[in-house]
Parts: structure tokens; C-alpha cells; sequence
């Protein structure tokens, strides 16, 4: 496959989350600089600092009301930004951590809040409420809406994957692996995906809370973020070996090798149909699929 490498930002700025945008581009937190970048498929980049370099902006997806929305796990708010770059943040209970995020079903979005042990919604008025968690040190991770409609999200801390209905009903699901440390996810029209960054598999849980779990062929590959596939499967980035790898419904896994050292992080499939993955080194790849 055909992997082209695009500037995201100075090194040291620390891509590390990206989403398609409804306006064609691909939107990505700067975690170490305090900025979101805006970069077009022919590789035009701009970048929008925020208010605190420190903020540290962690994970983005599109809202409900066409605005890119993201967690600044730094300073425990929620930003926004639009497509034209005008920045508002709105603030979380103070120690919360906020760091996943997706967009729900109801037209709000919801977050993880890793050092509370809650699960947060925000409306696109800035209006927040939580759901405690039943279990403490469980450190919610990332956060996905699932084929069922409800919330989905990794505990790693308590190795399990949990389930939030949008009337505040918690479920958890432990895995069967002693120490996964599950981190990202993601949904597909009939499951929802994880990865084992402990453990090095890949994972799918269906509605009815039965669990398969893959091994990669590299268990020291950490995987760490994880995106649907439209043709099937699911992409996920493997920082421990720099690569990405696309699994099928069935477990089967094939490797993309990108450059030594580039300690990938995030990664979506593009407007453009192609998968493209943050690199820590300041580089965005582009994968054509």
C-alpha cells in the first residue's frame, strides 16, 4: 500500500488525534503545542493555537451542529471550533480529565473523564452532566456510540468495556485477559472494537455483551487508537511498532509498515477514502486502501 507522509505541524507539536470534517479537510489536536490543525487532502495545512499552549487537546470528532469539537485533557474543558477556526471551550468539573469523545445519538457529545470515574455529556450549548461509574481507578479511555445506540467506552485501568444507556444505565463487561489495558475503540454496523494495548489483540463485543478477543502477531505492537473500516474490518495504529493494521470481522490481520520512530496515534479514513494516521514525529500519513 502507498503511504505518503504530510507536515501536520513543527516537530515536537505532537499530532495525535485526527477526524474527517465536514468541510472536506481533516481536523487534528497538536497535543503538545495547544493547537488544532486543519489539513487539506493536497497537503495545505493551517493550525489555530488555542487560548493555553498547555491544554493539552486530546481526542476530536464532528458534532451534531457542524463544529469540531475536542477534549483539552490539560486544562479539564471541552473545545469547539468551526470550520472558519473560531475557538470557544467550555469547562468540566475541575480533576476530571476529560480525554474521549464522540458524538452521541441525542445530539449532544460525550466524554471520558479518565480521572473521575465518570462518563460526561455536553450540549452544543455548553451544558454538562455526569454519570458516575461504578467501579473507582477504572479510568475511562476512549468512547464510541454502538450500533445500539448507546455509549461504549474501555475501562483500562479496571481491563473491561463498559456500556452507558442514555438513561444513565452502567454496565460493565471485564475481559478475559489479566491486564488488557483496552484504550481504543470504535463501531461497526453489528459490533464495537478494541484494542488490548497491555496485552497486544484486538477485540469485538457484540450488544449482548459477548466478547471475542484476537491476538496481533506482534504482542508488543501496543495498539492504541482504532477506526471502523466502510469495507469491512476495522484500521488500528500500532505505536510499539509503527505500524497500522486492518483486521477482519473474523480476526484475520495484515500490517502497513510506516517509518521507524514515528510512534503513530490516531487515525480515520479520509474524505478521500484513504485511512490517515497521526504521527507523533509531526507527520500525518496517508494510507491509500
Amino acid at each position: 500500500m502507498e503511504v505518503r507522509l504530510l507536515s501536520a505541524g513543527p516537530p515536537g507539536s505532537g499530532p495525535y488525534a485526527l477526524t474527517a470534517g465536514p468541510d472536506g479537510a481533516l481536523w487534528i489536536t497538536l497535543v503538545h503545542a495547544g493547537q488544532i490543525a486543519r489539513l487539506r487532502t493536497d497537503g495545505r495545512l493551517d493550525a489555530y493555537p488555542l487560548d493555553s499552549h498547555t491544554c493539552r487537546p486530546t481526542q476530536i470528532t464532528t458534532g451534531p451542529d457542524g463544529a469540531l469539537w475536542f477534549t483539552r485533557s490539560g486544562d479539564d474543558r471541552i473545545g469547539r471550533i468551526t470550520t472558519s477556526g473560531a475557538v470557544t471551550a467550555f469547562p468540566v468539573p475541575e480533576g476530571s480529565t476529560p480525554f474521549g469523545l464522540t458524538a452521541g445519538p441525542d445530539g449532544a457529545l460525550w466524554f471520558t473523564a479518565m480521572s473521575t470515574d465518570r462518563i460526561g455529556r455536553i450540549t452544543t450549548d455548553g451544558q454538562v452532566s455526569e454519570f458516575p461509574l461504578p467501579q473507582s481507578g477504572a479510568m475511562a479511555s476512549m468512547i464510541t456510540e454502538g450500533p445500539d445506540g448507546a455509549l461504549w467506552f474501555t475501562l483500562n485501568q479496571a481491563h473491561a468495556i463498559g456500556r452507558l444507556s442514555l438513561d444513565g444505565d452502567v454496565q460493565i463487561h471485564p475481559l478475559a485477559t489479566d491486564g488488557a489495558g483496552p484504550v481504543g475503540i470504535a463501531a461497526t454496523a453489528d459490533a464495537v472494537w478494541f484494542v488490548e494495548i497491555a496485552a497486544g489483540q484486538v477485540g469485538r463485543i457484540g450488544p449482548d455483551g459477548a466478547i471475542e478477543e484476537f491476538a496481533l502477531p506482534d504482542r508488543a505492537a501496543r495498539p492504541h487508537a482504532i477506526t471502523a473500516d466502510p469495507n469491512g474490518g476495522c484500521w488500528l495504529s500500532q505505536w510499539g511498532s509503527d505500524s497500522v493494521a486492518h483486521v477482519t470481522a473474523d480476526g484475520q490481520v495484515r500490517e502497513v509498515a510506516l517509518p521507524v520512530g514515528s510512534e503513530p496515534h490516531g487515525l480515520a479514513i479520509g474524505p478521500d477514502g484513504a485511512l490517515w494516521v497521526a504521527l507523533e514525529t509531526g507527520s500525518v500519513a496517508r494510507i491509500a486502501i
